[in-house]
């Protein structure tokens, strides 16, 4: 019984830190429409920052900096955001298949920084030691109060996220998404409407990344390789984008997938065959995406033009 609960335990925080990686992008993609294939990229920035700022000092790496941990999950998001900021000025007038090109061959970039700035990173070698809260309590307790934060950090921005997207702000990116040249036409300056969207859409990626750091308590490059951006994208496809709610929803049913998957090939598969596991999880997540593709395009939720109540936009107060 116990087992069975930190393992569920552990399966909902690990989706919580996929679900706010999968909402930055959805204002990314879902809202204004920038496909970013270098999720991962900026995920990394975000765990490597925060493992910078609380690791002990060790000769391997830069370290010794003892923040506090909700310092070090902002600066996370602050360094995150502005190497998107970076990156955008250069790559804000590419559109789909080129800033998908730029984006993976950034992340890519990042990652072999990652392995061969020993100094920095520690290399292959990673980083371990890095604080971890609520350290001190018993495993199960310790997996509870992380839920908690997980779960927190999930709902603030979710809700800072919904609420801007159902701004004037918000209905313009929209706009933007689907007319550029009307949306021009009418006044608005798209370059740096999508700018800001990929910035604020890439500072969530970095939270997840800084709060997978805080949760295991180490963190190297082979943490950040190109199946994590296939995954998230997975999230949004199947959750349905330019929904929020759906991105979240569509990170639990992804991650559930491919954790049952792996359950599955432990139990099924023939133990000289185990070792293409991660292969037949992949391939079981690209028949749901094609399935999805096929019968719900939209996604489990699709786009929807009105929120609720409590974050309505101001056009559906004064109807």
């Amino acid at each position: 019984m116990m087992g069975t609960l930190s393992y569920l335990v552990f399966f909902v925080t690990v989706a919580s830190l996929f679900a706010i990686a999968t909402l930055g992008l959805n204002l990314q993609w879902g809202f204004s429409g920038q496909f970013n294939a270098g999720v991962v990229g900026f995920m990394a920035i975000g765990a490597y920052t925060y493992a910078a700022l609380t690791a002990p000092a060790q000769h391997e790496h830069v370290g010794g900096l003892d923040w506090p941990v909700i310092a070090a999950l902002v600066a996370a998001m602050a360094v995150t955001a502005l190497v998107a900021l970076a990156i955008g000025l250069v790559t804000i007038r590419l559109r789909t298949d080129y800033l998908a090109l730029a984006t993976f061959g950034i992340a890519a970039a990042i990652n072999h920084l990652a392995l061969n700035l020993e100094g920095i990173t520690g290399g292959g070698r990673g980083i371990a030691g890095i604080a971890k809260p609520f350290a001190d309590l018993p495993p199960l307790w310790f997996g509870l109060a992380f839920l908690a934060l997980a779960a927190g950090a999930l709902l603030a921005v979710y809700l800072l996220l919904e609420r801007l997207v159902r701004s004037p702000w918000g209905r313009a990116l929209r706009a933007v998404r689907e007319d550029e040249v009307a949306a021009a036409a009418l006044g608005k300056d798209v370059d740096r409407m999508r700018l800001t969207a990929f910035v604020i859409g890439a500072a969530p990626m970095g939270l997840s990344g800084a709060l997978y750091a805080a949760f295991i308590g180490y963190v190297s490059p082979y943490d950040f390789l190109a199946i994590l951006t296939f995954q998230i994208w997975a999230m949004l496809i199947v959750g349905g984008s330019g929904n929020n709610a759906g991105a979240v929803l569509g990170s639990f049913v992804v991650w559930a997938l491919w954790s049952l998957s792996g359950i599955v090939v432990v139990l099924i598969v023939p133990t000289k065959l185990q070792v293409q596991g991660g292969a037949i999880q992949a391939i079981l997540i690209g028949l749901l995406l094609v399935a999805m593709l096929i019968f719900r395009p939209r996604g489990l939720m699709g786009e929807r033009l009105h929120s609720s109540p409590l974050l309505r936009d101001d056009a559906a107060v004064r109807h």
